[in-house]
Formats: C-alpha cells, structure tokens, sequence
C-alpha cells in the first residue's frame, strides 16, 4: 500500500513543478511584450481561483480519511465473515491503490499551488501567476470524483461472498495454469543423496522458489537439487531446504535470494493455497455462529471445479530442466490425495447435519469420479463413504437420511 502512494506524491510534485515553470514562462512572455492589461486579467482570475483551491486542498483531506474508513470496514468484515485469509485481496486491491494515490497527490499539489500565488498587484512585478496550476488541480479532483464513484462500487462488490469466492477460484486456477504438465519424477531415479542445505534465515513460511536461479546454480555445480519442505511450510532457522544428488552443493552465494519465506502464503507458486481459503469460508459459513450453508455451497462448487481442472496433472515431485533438457530441480507439490483431503475433509466433518451441503458434496464427488483417472479415485471414495457414514449417524429419520444422500449439484434447488 506505500509504493503506489509514494510514487504519485513524487509525480505530483514534478507536475506542479512543470506547471510552474510553465505559469512562470507565461508571465515573462506578457512581460516582455508589455501585456499589462492582459497579465491583470489573468492575476485576476487566479486571485478568483484561490478560493476554489483552498477549498479544494481541505476537501481532499475528508476525502482521504474517507476511503481509509471504507477501507478498514470493509478488511474487517471480510476477516471476520469469510477469513482472516481473504484480507490480502482487500489489501492487493487496484482500485484501492490508484484512489489512494490520486486523493494524496491532488492534496499535496493543491498545496503546492496554493504556495505559488504571487501577493504582488503590479503586473510588473508579478513572478508568477498559478493558471495551468490551478487548472490542473481542477482536472485532478475531477478525477478524483470519478474514482471515488469506482472506489465505493469495487468496494461493494468485495463485501460479496460470491465476488470473494470467484476471486480465489481464479487466482488459484492461474497457479494451476503454470503448473508444470510433464510426467511425476520418481525419486528413486535421482541416486544417493550427498549433502543437504539449510535455511539460515528468518522464520516463516516458504512463499516462493526462485526457480531459474536455483536451476542455473545446480546446473554450474553439475548436480540436482531437491526442494524438500513444500511451497507453504513454515520454516526456521536450520531448516533443511535443499537436498543435494550428484555432488557436492552449490555455495550459498549462489543460491543466495533462492527462496522468499514471509509471514503469510501467497498464490504465486502455492497449489493449495485456494482450497484452503475456500475451505475456510464453508467451515465458517457451517458453523453454529453463522449457519450459512448456501456460501459452505458456493465455495464448495469452487472446490469441485478446482480439483476438476488438476484432476489429470502430474502432482507429487515435479522436475524443472535447465536448457539442455537436463533435470536440475525436484519440486514437491501436494499430490491428489492431499489436495483431495484439504478440499473436502474439513467441510465434510461439519457437513453432516446439512442437506444442502451434503447433497452438493455428493454431487461434486460423483462429478470428479468420472473425471479423474481410474488411479485417483481412491480418495473420492472414501470421502463418499465416510460421509454417508456420518449423515446416517446424526440424521436420525431414514427419509431425511435418502434426502440427505440424494446428490445435488445445487444443495437443495
């Protein structure tokens, strides 16, 4: 949130500065030319416009205080009604940056202006006259107004459940999208393993590899290098990070900015960083303090199409090859299994007592059954099972149990 401010303000001063000496270049001009008369008009008018930009460099500063109220109203409700995970989008939000950034830069060059204004009466005299200053600050609240309209419109649509779902959903299929499509490398295939690197960092989670860097320094050293926690894990200092097949390993100046580790997962490289947000959205919306199952619904129709698009990749240890063809990084993702139980494990276990989510569930597995290959159907079965185990459990009546079993691909419709 500073970088985008800070770059306006800079522009901002540079723009009024390039009025200036514009303004400035104007008056000698007249000067020169002995244009009194006109020069008077002109001081005249800024004289005229002085009021509106003092009004205007007030106004901005309301303005401001008003999208950071919406702002942290908005951060908050989406922490506390969807998840503490779901902040992030609030925060990467673009709309909210560019206002921001156009509110802080109308109000410093309405100041800037403001400073410009030249208190001599005599033409003569007169170094400067803030005309195309003063027009561009019109301009620019001009456009403030009109990114407000957009500001407040973004920021609604945000504070929708279904907006927040489908936002993940796409941010987690554009991960899907760079996944790698080669076949699973067998680790067996990479020999004895002959040394090991740690993390000597600071603790937190591993956000992202820097792929082409740790590639291009096992390919120097002539070795492969093995990714060992995922993308995702929390670390700390000691760590093992990298194990090393084929000699010795590369120094840690050239694997140095390798890993990023922050303090919370991100989407760039994380697979399973989507199906835990909309996880967390249903077990919210199914829990005693909201009973919301149609959102549990909607994030779960995510989670089936989610796991729908990766139901044919290759998952577990993928390889990154250098130039040559040659394998130089192994990199472990969740496998199906996992990403199968990070979907629908939790939301089962507090689905039961729910129709609607049961019957979507049901749905969606029978669903993923006929897309996936014969291998990965193991885990849809047993999470069909288990979970007409748990409706039969706590749903006593036997025609309430038939309801609860009859798959849906809209809950209850």
């Amino acid at each position: 949130m500073w970088f985008a401010p800070t770059v306006g303000l800079i522009g901002s001063v540079l723009l009024w500065w390039a009025a200036a000496e514009v303004d400035a270049e104007l008056v000698r001009l007249l000067q020169d030319d002995e244009e009194y008369d006109t020069l008077k008009d002109l001081n005249r008018l800024a004289e005229d416009a002085k009021a509106v930009i003092s009004t205007i460099s007030s106004a901005m500063m309301t303005f401001i205080g008003v999208v950071f109220s919406i702002s942290l109203v908005a951060v908050q409700m989406a922490s506390g009604q969807f998840s503490p995970r779901v902040v992030r989008l609030y925060v990467r939000s673009r709309i909210t940056k560019v206002t921001l950034t156009v509110f802080l830069a109308t109000f410093l060059f309405s100041l800037l202006t403001l400073a410009s204004f030249d208190s001599e009466q005599d033409p003569r005299l007169v170094t400067s006259v803030p005309l195309i200053e003063g027009l561009l600050a019109v301009l620019m609240v001009l456009l403030s107004l009109l990114l407000f309209i957009a500001y407040v419109n973004g920021t609604l649509r945000m504070m929708r459940i279904g907006f927040v779902i489908d936002r993940i959903a796409r941010e987690a299929f554009r991960v899907a999208v760079r996944h790698p499509t080669e076949e699973e490398l067998d680790d067996d295939r990479l020999g004895p393993e002959t040394a090991r690197i740690t993390h000597d960092g600071r603790a937190g989670v591993l956000r992202d590899v820097h792929i082409a860097r740790v590639v291009r320094a096992a390919r120097r050293q002539g070795v492969v290098l093995r990714l060992l926690p995922r993308i995702g894990d929390f670390m700390v200092p000691g760590t093992p990070v990298f194990a090393v097949y084929g000699g010795p390993a590369p120094g840690r100046r050239a694997l140095r900015y390798a890993v990023s580790v922050g303090v919370e997962r991100t989407f760039h490289q994380d697979l399973g960083f989507g199906l835990r947000q909309l996880s967390d959205i249903a077990l919210r919306a199914l829990s005693p303090a909201v009973n919301d199952p149609t959102t549990a619904v909607q994030a779960l129709d995510r989670i089936v199409q989610f796991l729908a698009s990766v139901a044919r990749y290759p998952l577990g240890a993928l390889p990154h090859r250098d130039r040559r063809g040659t394998v130089r990084l192994v990199q472990p993702v969740p496998d199906w299994q996992d990403l199968v139980d990070l979907g629908l494990t939790e939301i089962r276990g507090c689905a039961a007592e729910h129709p609607q989510v049961t019957r979507r569930m049901l749905a969606g597995i029978d669903d993923l059954l006929l897309l996936a290959p014969e291998g990965r159907r193991a885990p849809l079965l047993r999470h069909r099972a288990l979970l007409e185990q748990a409706v039969e459990r706590l749903v006593p009546e036997a025609a309430d149990r038939d309801f609860a079993l009859l798959p849906d691909r809209q809950g209850i419709g």
